[in-house]
């Protein structure tokens, strides 16, 4: 019995990547009539934002002096309603080629194909895992008493927690989830942090004023039974001591993996892809790379830089969508057709 296989999904544009940066690139790319699809291999939108740090506040966004990652996402899918963007998560892009007719043919894991005029890789830093504390049966452990992030801060209240890292995730989780912990002990292999120094000189003003513990130490092992933690043994200066903890967070930082798109053709630099600062258009014509992934002189990873980015892109993209179309520069303060196309009344 043979299996047909579907016809693929046709599109001005794919965007591998719905994170923040991808997000925005829908809005832009809809004022422009440009229609898109977007591919993530995370089961939601929002990238890191959401998958990280979504109750994590964030701060330079322009116009919002205080944000959350998921609070963020889920303003920027409430703009980009409007223009019907289809997403599919859970998948990843896995094969490209460019077709005799200009357009790329791509193919999921799944076997999902799409046939785009242009490709947007707004893909952060590639698929990124949690490295994993070298402790015999930590996984066991995961999701249930052991997390490498914090999704729900609830999980955490009134629970005695141990985190353990040195730098800004480590330093930020002591200070957001301090008040709210019924105990909480930091512990770093020494007594220097990477993480910002107004966050250190909090940490350690928390440590001053009895409401919280700092230990320099390494863990060793852990102790509970059916994935619930009920202690973890620790190596100090001073000898072997255990620290009764029902909650244990350690940031070693993620192992980021570009993934199949290193095996697309386009240049490469340390795992990032060159873009010019006009189109952000890649080495191969027609691919644009936007956000954490690509790189160019003076590049600052900040998800502000990646919406100037996604806007440039998009006037760049049109060119090629819409071949010949005169491409007249407006406002959504002024212009009545784009404030049709977002349902402005």
């Amino acid at each position: 019995m043979s299996s047909v296989t579907p016809a693929p999904i046709e599109t001005d544009a794919l965007i591998i990547g719905a994170g923040p940066c991808g997000l925005f690139a829908v809005f832009e790319l809809g004022l422009l009539d440009i229609k898109c699809h977007l591919v993530d291999i995370l089961d939601k939108v929002g990238g890191q934002c959401s998958e990280l740090y979504p109750e994590k506040p964030i701060y330079d966004i322009p116009a919002l002096p205080i944000v959350t990652g998921q609070e963020l996402t889920d303003r920027l899918m409430e703009q980009i309603k409007p223009f019907g963007a289809q997403f599919h998560l859970g998948e990843r892009i896995d094969s490209l080629h460019r077709e005799p007719d200009g357009r790329f043919r791509l193919a999921t894991g799944e076997g999902q194909q799409f046939l785009a005029k242009v490709i947007v890789i707004a893909a952060g830093g590639g698929s990124f895992t949690p490295k994993r504390p070298p402790l015999e049966g930590i996984e066991s452990y995961e999701n249930t008493s052991v997390f490498y992030a914090v999704r729900k801060m609830d999980q955490f209240r009134d629970r005695d927690v141990l985190i353990v890292g040195g730098g800004d995730s480590a330093l930020d989780w002591t200070l957001n989830l301090q008040p709210i912990a019924r105990s909480l002990t930091l512990m770093h292999r020494r007594d220097d942090f990477r993480g910002a120094p107004h966050s250190v000189e909090q940490m350690r003003a928390l440590v001053a004023d009895g409401k919280m513990k700092l230990l320099i130490g390494q863990a060793t092992k852990l102790h509970g039974a059916d994935g619930q933690l009920h202690s973890v043994s620790v190596k100090t200066a001073a000898g072997e001591e255990t620290i009764a903890c029902n909650r244990l967070l350690p940031f070693f930082g993620l192992t980021m993996k570009l993934g199949p798109v290193a095996n697309w053709g386009l240049n490469l630099h340390e795992n990032l892809i060159p873009v010019d600062t006009e189109r952000f258009e890649t080495s191969e014509a027609g691919i644009f790379a936007i956000g954490d992934i690509n790189t160019y002189p003076g590049k600052l990873k900040l998800i502000l830089s990646g919406f100037h980015e996604a806007a440039l892109m998009s006037q760049a993209a049109h060119k090629i969508v819409h071949p010949g179309k005169k491409l007249t520069f407006q406002y959504t303060t002024s212009s009545s057709s784009l404030q049709k196309k977002l349902g402005v009344k």
